[in-house]
């Protein structure tokens, strides 16, 4: 069976048997339980992850202390804080699991080493992760402008395989409501 991480750079670009050996070579597979963090803010982000299974949740703490959800990844796509880790800055963002996860861990140094072996790796893993980044703001700007209900509504609609699998506190973060808030829609919905 072919690994996750392949199959999917190959929907973009050739991958030959070769290639393959050394990507797999430079990376790590780890497990985190829901709730536990892979990159903490106020850190340089020197890991880059590639999600086989689960859900990712980036987030931030707000000024009053609470925790702000920014985005949430799922399988087949890549996760970091992606200015820390290109320019080599603190990060404000933190990264954690909104479920049970598994992903593929590219450290910064492995994949420095990776781009030199294969030269068309990097623009093959920049294009891909400049056009999701475009997709989670183009789908989060979605959601500005309607009221608490409809944006449910709209989340229920556009990421039904999120609404399903992360708790219902981290989606009302996302969705900029309270988690009473939250259930107060979903009990009007049914």
């Amino acid at each position: 069976m072919t690994n996750p991480l392949i199959a999917f750079l190959r929907l973009f670009h050739a991958i030959p048997a070769d290639d393959e050996q050394l990507i797999l070579a430079a990376t790590e597979t780890r497990t985190y339980k829901e709730g536990e963090y892979l990159f903490h803010a106020g850190n340089i982000c020197r890991e880059m992850y590639f999600i086989h299974r689960g859900v990712l949740r980036i987030m931030v703490l707000n000024e009053q202390g609470t925790q702000v959800t920014y985005f949430f990844l799922k399988e087949n796509q890549f996760c970091c804080i992606l200015n820390s880790f290109n320019n080599n800055t603190i990060a404000h963002e933190s990264i954690s699991a909104a479920c049970d996860v598994e992903v593929c861990v590219f450290s910064r140094t492995s994949l420095t080493k990776l781009y030199g072996e294969l030269p068309y790796l990097k623009p093959l893993i920049d294009q891909i992760t400049q056009q999701a980044l475009l997709d989670k703001i183009d789908l989060k700007n979605g959601y500005l402008g309607y009221d608490s209900t409809t944006r449910y509504k709209m989340f229920l609609m556009r990421q039904p395989e999120i609404a399903l699998r992360v708790p219902l506190s981290d989606v009302a973060s996302y969705l900029g409501i309270t988690p009473q808030s939250l259930s107060r829609i979903r009990r009007n919905l049914k």
